[in-house]
């Protein structure tokens, strides 16, 4: 790989993006700045600021499809002489807003869609003490700035005799000759000859007119001959700055020198995942890639031993075109029997999903093992490595070196193994219950499906949820003892806001529980809702709540008996016993021993 430095005018640059002589890559993103980006970058220019260099590589080598810039229309599209690796969402503003002659569509920094020309207020760039961006005015495409629901015009630039009027230069005619010289002999011709209004002029023209003629863009050109691999080994680290890039968007460019479109294979595959599966939306291209890069390398791995399975961010930019076509529909399927094992144990969505990385190890199982996972116990066995994952939080950080130790662990204990480490490492203490706030911890959402799962049953209607009423009827994590009741008896909130004091109820029913005392709900859904008390009672005891405790609002004996129900429900998913029930720790917590509870 050879490259060079170089300093091109920025008027060259632009006329060739405006020839397609310059282009970018396919799969390059789209153009994403805003307006306020777009001034921001004017005002640089203006003051002759550096904007950072950027990188170009000589066409005709790797064959990237290329594709022309964003304003740019040409049929058909020429060849292009060199492609942008780093540096289009600058180079694309300045075309849009100084060469296109058009008005630039752009968006607010909320992400609204607007058109929008751009003028310098000359007086204020010739200001000394002047805020240059303040001197970058931006109007919609009609020229005209207003308020009032459009009753009322603030700004109008519509004519050119408007613009001399109040001395605003529209930048499109920076860099087009001809209209510019029409538009200083109208200029001219406003003024009537006016000796300061000349001398005006004459000031911007060489005060800012002339800095952006002047203009340098530092380059950095690879040659032709560089290959593939150390091209996107560069993009993968020049591409750093604005919206991260993604091992999927590095794939894309390995896999289109090889003339495949990854984007549009990708599209297919995600919308035949995510058809019926919610829990599969967590699923990206990215983690789809390291899938099967995953299952790749376990491959390799049985061949040869001594390599082994990995699937950082290296491997998978290593992974072949060929390897990707083997391996990715059986990938496809072990998401697809990930997402149906982990219906069975009610996570029906991504947001009740503990973790979306642990899918990727799961999928990979799947389709290693393929039909052998649907035999009971070796189901069992995933299940309970899957729940060791969970409760043991240990897909928080460092993921992929964890994957690499899942798949063969996971494979060899269902052949009849040790445990895999997952499963060695989990551990869970009791005082890690009052700690699980809200869903964004992966053991809060464990517990959830946990309750779901062994038959939780809906206060007022009694059913049990499932797909269905899991979505029809809204169902959401809420506290049994109400957290106004709760605040108004002034308990610690690390106690009632806790996991133990929640339960996966429907939003009709949450409604009825109000504020109120459990005293007074449970009557209430006894009397208003038709629910016998025994009946009630038994759907209460279907969520491991004490029923006793809940019915006399004794939230401390509540507390104690449901954290040790809690824990057992835990033991039962992972096959590990949780120590440290009676530890002082625990006792000084829960106000007693949670073995005693059990």
């Amino acid at each position: 790989m050879t490259f060079r430095t170089a300093e091109p005018a920025l008027k060259d640059v632009l006329d060739a993006i405006a020839r397609g002589e310059m282009q970018l890559p396919d799969f390059q993103r789209g153009w994403v700045w805003d307006d306020q980006h777009i001034r921001s970058l004017i005002a640089s220019l203006s003051l002759s600021y550096p904007i950072g260099a950027v990188m170009f590589l000589e066409a005709g080598g790797v064959p990237f499809k290329p594709r022309l810039f964003e304003g740019v229309s040409l049929t058909p599209a020429p060849p292009p002489k060199k492609l942008v690796l780093d540096g289009q969402q600058r180079l694309t503003s300045m075309y849009l807003a100084l060469r296109s002659g058009k008005p630039v569509n752009t968006r607010t920094e909320k992400g609204e869609s607007i058109q929008r020309v751009y003028f310098l207020d000359m007086a204020k760039c010739l200001d000394p003490a002047g805020d240059r961006e303040e001197a970058v005015i931006s109007v919609p495409a009609t020229l005209k700035q207003t308020s009032d629901f459009g009753r009322k015009v603030d700004l109008d630039l519509s004519t050119p005799e408007l613009q001399y009027a109040q001395r605003l230069f529209p930048l499109f005619l920076m860099f087009d000759t001809e209209a510019l010289m029409k538009w200083e002999m109208g200029y001219s011709q406003h003024y009537a000859g006016d000796s300061e209004a000349a001398m005006f002029l004459m000031k911007f023209k060489n005060a800012i007119w002339l800095v952006f003629q002047q203009f340098k863009v530092p380059a950095i050109e690879m040659s032709v001959d560089t290959p593939r691999e150390a091209v996107c080994q560069v993009f993968e680290k020049v591409n750093q700055g604005g919206v991260s890039l993604t091992v999927f968007e590095l794939m894309t460019a390995t896999f289109a020198a090889d003339e495949f479109q990854l984007r549009d294979d990708w599209a297919a595959r995600e919308k035949r995942l995510h058809d019926k599966r919610p829990v599969l939306e967590a699923v990206d291209g990215t983690s789809f890639l390291t899938a099967v890069t995953l299952l790749a390398s376990y491959e390799r791995h049985l061949a040869n031993k001594d390599l082994p399975v990995a699937c950082k961010r290296a491997d998978v930019l290593r992974l072949t075109l060929d390897s990707f076509k083997k391996h990715a529909p059986a990938v496809e399927q072990g998401f697809r029997k990930a997402a149906e094992l982990l219906a069975e144990q009610k996570i029906f969505d991504a947001r009740s999903l503990p973790y979306a990385t642990q899918l990727i190890p799961m999928a990979a199982i799947c389709a290693a093992l393929g039909p052998q996972i649907d035999q009971h116990g070796n189901r069992q066995k995933l299940l309970r490595w899957y729940w060791c994952g969970v409760f043991g939080e240990l897909y928080g950080s460092a993921n992929e070196t964890r994957f690499g130790l899942d798949l063969p662990g996971v494979a060899q204990w269902i052949a009849g193994g040790d445990e895999p480490r997952t499963v060695r490492d989990a551990s869970f203490a009791p005082t890690r219950l009052l700690s699980l706030q809200s869903r964004l911890a992966a053991a809060y959402k464990g517990l959830a499906a946990l309750l779901m799962q062994q038959g939780g049953r809906d206060f007022i209607t009694g059913m049990p949820i499932d797909l269905h009423t899991y979505f029809e009827r809204s169902v959401d994590i809420h506290h049994v003892f109400p957290r106004k009741w709760c605040e108004d008896a002034k308990l610690p909130r690390e106690k009632w806001n806790s996991v133990v004091n929640k339960a996966p109820l429907a939003a009709e029913t949450n409604r009825s529980i109000g504020g109120d005392a459990p005293t007074h709900y449970l009557k209430r859904i006894e009397t208003s809702k038709k629910v016998a008390a025994a009946e009630l009672d038994g759907f209460l005891a279907t969520h491991c709540i004490p029923v006793a405790a809940l019915r006399a609002d004794d939230f401390q004996t509540f507390l104690q008996q449901r954290a040790a129900a809690l824990l057992g429900l835990i033991e039962a998913a992972t096959g590990k016993t949780v120590a440290g029930r009676d530890s002082e720790e625990t006792i000084e917590a829960f106000g007693a021993s949670l073995a005693a509870q059990a």
